[in-house]
């Protein structure tokens, strides 16, 4: 019964290895769109004002959202250390590749390319997280404070699925360093900038070993979208809970209730990390945890990387499709307007006219 429970979690590290075809599948389309669209927006910086689709991931600074990412992407590529790590808003396209007729993969098969570096290709992760800390002290220097300028990353791989997130600085209380006094307010202000909107799904992360009805996670969730319907919990540590307690009635929405529900993992501690635990181990680990745990095995679906990385890709095109024909209508109304002022300007109508065309047929 135990093993039929978790048939759908991975053997062999890959994190979306035992996901169906037709999951793996979802988002071809309108994802790749929208990032197109995301690029081209963050190149315009404020002279844009049409929100795109997108996944924020929430948390405080200890609530395991590096952990949580570098879970779902399969590779260790994000800044690490004891004080505040995530500086500037993150934004991670995940692209998935098609794989091999035999299903094999080369060293060369993943790699991560930087907008700011545009068409360098970087196949060594450690020099993504170098090239991370890079940028952020560029902007905010080596001190501990935050910045609101993003820097994007797509990361192209087989493993994963087609997914944005927006990874923001993580909530912290106490000033460190020369931080100013004012951090905290800093920080929700930065977040709710970007979970206000409708067209942002929340992924608000959560520690099992603390009190979830008092998650900062979930209170800047509660804030933006009261009723819950565009917030995806995830209940990160389940493997440090008290003995003799479990995650259930989280998992179930009874402590704190989510249209969209929540999914339970088992990340790597900071310990693992400084012990240089793979990916692939802490997924293996993750397994035979749910699997040992009968607690667990009637809620199959809403536990491990792997459900959360389907999940979260399923959501995600959902709510593009929701919102398409608003998207298509704003950025038509926009266009317009451009074509207009670009025509009074003495450009060719026969120009402005076939260009709009064809970024009509783009979306």
């Amino acid at each position: 019964m135990a093993e039929q429970a978790h048939s759908n979690i991975p053997t062999d590290g890959n994190p979306n290895s035992n996901i169906s075809p037709p999951s793996a599948s979802l988002g071809q389309s309108v994802i790749p769109i929208v990032n197109r669209l995301q690029d081209i927006f963050a190149q315009l910086g404020s002279a844009s004002t049409i929100d795109l689709p997108q996944v924020a991931v929430v948390g405080s600074q200890s609530s395991g959202k590096s952990s949580v990412l570098e879970a779902l992407v399969g590779r260790d590529f994000l800044p690490r250390g004891a004080d505040i790590c995530t500086r500037r808003p993150l934004v991670l396209q995940l692209v998935q590749l098609p794989r091999g007729e035999d299903g094999s993969l080369s060293e060369t098969a993943e790699w991560g390319e930087f907008l700011h570096l545009s068409g360098r290709r970087i196949f060594d992760f450690n020099a993504i997280r170098r090239e991370i800390q890079a940028e952020t002290e560029k902007e905010v220097g080596l001190n501990k404070g935050v910045s609101d300028k993003q820097i994007r990353l797509k990361i192209f791989s087989p493993n994963v699925l087609n997914i944005t997130l927006v990874d923001l600085p993580g909530i912290t209380r106490v000033p460190v360093g020369d931080q100013p006094s004012d951090i905290e307010a800093r920080i929700r202000t930065m977040i709710l900038s970007y979970i206000k909107h409708e067209t942002c799904i929340i992924l608000a992360v959560s520690p099992a070993n603390s009190d979830l009805s008092n998650s900062d996670a979930l209170q800047m969730a509660r804030m933006a979208d009261p009723d819950g319907s565009r917030t995806i919990g995830v209940i990160t540590k389940l493997d440090i809970m008290d003995r003799g307690t479990d995650a259930r009635n989280f998992l179930l929405g009874n402590v704190v209730p989510l249209r969209l529900g929540y999914i339970g993992i088992v990340n790597r501690s900071q310990e693992d990390i400084i012990a240089n635990k793979s990916i692939r181990d802490a997924l293996a680990y993750e397994e035979e945890f749910f699997h040992s745990r009968p607690v667990y095995h009637s809620l199959a679906d809403r536990c491990g990387v792997p459900q959360l990385a389907k999940k979260l890709n399923q959501i995600l095109v959902q709510h593009i499709k929701a919102i398409l024909p608003e998207l298509k209508a704003r950025i038509n109304s926009q266009m317009v307007s451009v074509v207009k002022e670009l025509s009074s300007y003495g450009w060719s109508r026969s120009f402005t006219a076939d260009h709009t065309y064809k970024i009509h047929r783009g979306i």
